[in-house]
């Protein structure tokens, strides 16, 4: 798919786990204080309407459960999908994997009842503890499964993985993520400036 030019008239859905929530539920704004705040900051006041629907903790199994409600309700425009990471990490810290086969059948979910534009943002991870490296025969797969359906659903791919990686050698993991998986300030800029490097036309 092309680069986007976001008309003021859309509904633009970002969804995902805490990476996206960021307390949005008790934010005035209904932003919540992550990437989706800087992207709306960014947009000014001639933006779509921004929907956060981040829920801390979910997996791609939860967003399915939710999907109807919390996304397909506002009868959106575009989407952004970012997920993942906690299918990773409940296999290392709650013995709870989610095998990659199911993580794209979820994932299959969420994409199918779309008919508008997508961004599918890989999950990332950010080697702050000598662990994150582990995760890595965990992660690198699902993030496979997500370049994948990119492809074949016609959407933009968000390489934040690479990207946040990338920009972390030279800053420092820690400075973009403190525990490698949820972004300080600078690395909700990031991630921001890197959505809307890959996602907006010129």
């Amino acid at each position: 798919m092309n680069k986007l030019q976001l008309d003021p008239r859309w509904t633009v859905v970002f969804a995902g786990d805490s990476v996206t929530d960021g307390g949005h539920r008790t934010d005035p704004t209904g932003l919540g204080n992550t990437y989706v705040r800087d992207i709306a900051e960014d947009l000014g006041d001639d933006r779509p309407r921004i929907v956060n629907a981040g829920t801390s903790g979910n997996r791609a199994k939860d967003l399915v459960a939710r999907w109807s409600t919390d996304v397909l309700a506002f009868e959106p425009s575009l989407v952004s999908i970012l997920i993942g990471i906690n299918d990773t990490w409940r296999r290392y810290d709650k013995n709870d994997p989610t095998p990659v086969e199911a993580y794209e059948a979820s994932y299959r979910q969420l994409l199918e009842p779309l008919q508008c534009p997508l961004v599918l943002v890989e999950p990332f991870v950010l080697q702050v503890k000598p662990e994150h490296a582990e995760w890595r025969e965990d992660l690198d797969p699902k993030i496979e499964v997500v370049r994948k359906l990119a492809r074949e659903y016609d959407a933009i791919l968000v390489p934040a993985d690479v990207e946040l990686n990338r920009l972390a050698a030279e800053v420092g993991p820690a400075t973009l993520a403190d525990d490698g998986v949820h972004p300080s300030a600078a690395g909700h800029e990031a991630l921001a400036d890197i959505w809307q490097r890959y996602v907006l036309a010129p």
